[in-house]
């Protein structure tokens, strides 16, 4: 685990990071439960669920393969070119993510009219988004 990691408490409520000195910090976006989708129902990736598993297989091939490439002593440069591949594969990933939960999930909770929710929405995108640019 780096020294930026996040680790989730057992309740879901909120998340502490690893500071580089060893201090915990405690991040104040609320963490939703497993399966949480809000009053929306059905995950913004719902109809895309296949493709995304589909990209998913693939990535942990390339994932097997990184790891093949070390096991085999294979030059360093190489290996480095592959994690870079591996990690733009996740990022697509992810970004596609952001895309289906913005256009579903933010989406239904803004026209919903519950204010409450699309605050909700927007703060669990916003913590998403700052997760994945560090």
């Amino acid at each position: 685990m780096s020294a930026d990691d996040t680790v989730g408490n057992a309740d879901g409520v909120s998340s502490e990071s690893i500071a580089a000195d060893g201090a915990d910090a405690v991040d104040p976006v609320p963490q939703p439960q497993p399966g949480d989708h809000g009053t929306q129902g059905d995950p913004g990736y719902h109809g895309s669920k296949s493709p995304y598993l589909r990209r998913l297989k693939l990535i942990e091939g390339q994932v097997r393969g990184v790891h093949r490439m070390v096991e085999e002593d294979t030059y360093c440069i190489d290996v480095l070119t592959q994690i870079s591949a591996v990690t733009k594969a996740l990022q697509s990933v992810a970004l596609g993510l952001v895309d289906d939960h913005i256009h579903h999930c933010v989406h239904d909770a803004a026209t919903s009219g519950d204010r409450e929710e699309l605050d909700r929405k927007m703060d669990e995108i916003m913590g998403a988004v700052k997760r994945l640019m560090k």
